[in-house]
C-alpha cells in the first residue's frame, strides 16, 4: 500500500529479461557439440536424470550435480504448539530448491545491466497477445 506521499508516483524495478527459449533440443544439439556423443543419448541421459532425481528426492536425499549443483525438497506448514501435532495434513506447499554450483554461480556474479521502459514492453506484450 502506497502512503500519500507515494501515490502518484512512478517507481522503477529492476528485473531480469529473458533474451528467449532455449529448450531441451536446443541444449541437447549444444552438449553433443561439444562431445562424442549424439543428441538423442544427452536427451536420453536428461529423461534418466529426471527419474534418478525422482527417486532420491523422494528418498530424502539432496541432490548434488557437481558444478550444475544441488537439488533438495522443502515443505512449508503451519505452526503447531507441540511435536505431536505436526503431520502431513499441516504442509502447505512443498517445492524443489535449486543451488547453484560455483560455475552458474559466476555467471550470476557477470549479468550486465540496461535500463528498460518495462510499461512501454508490457503494452507491446498486451497488445501482441490480443491481435
Amino acid at each position: 500500500m502506497l502512503n500519500g506521499d507515494e501515490k502518484g508516483t512512478t517507481k522503477y524495478y529492476a528485473v531480469a529479461k529473458s533474451a528467449g527459449l532455449s529448450g531441451v533440443d536446443k541444449i541437447c544439439k549444444l552438449i553433443s557439440a561439444r562431445s562424442t556423443v549424439s543428441s538423442a543419448d544427452v536427451k536420453a541421459v536428461f529423461d534418466s536424470l529426471a527419474w534418478a532425481m525422482d527417486m532420491e528426492l523422494s528418498s530424502g536425499n539432496v541432490v548434488q550435480l557437481g558444478e550444475l549443483g544441488n537439488f533438495r525438497l522443502s515443505v512449508s506448514s503451519e505452526g503447531m504448539a507441540t511435536k505431536d501435532e505436526v503431520n502431513a495434513s499441516k504442509i502447505k506447499k512443498a517445492r524443489i530448491i535449486f543451488s547453484p554450483g560455483a560455475v552458474l554461480r559466476d555467471t550470476r556474479q557477470n549479468v550486465s545491466f540496461e535500463a528498460l521502459d518495462v510499461e512501454v514492453e508490457q503494452k507491446e506484450c498486451n497488445r501482441a497477445h490480443v491481435e
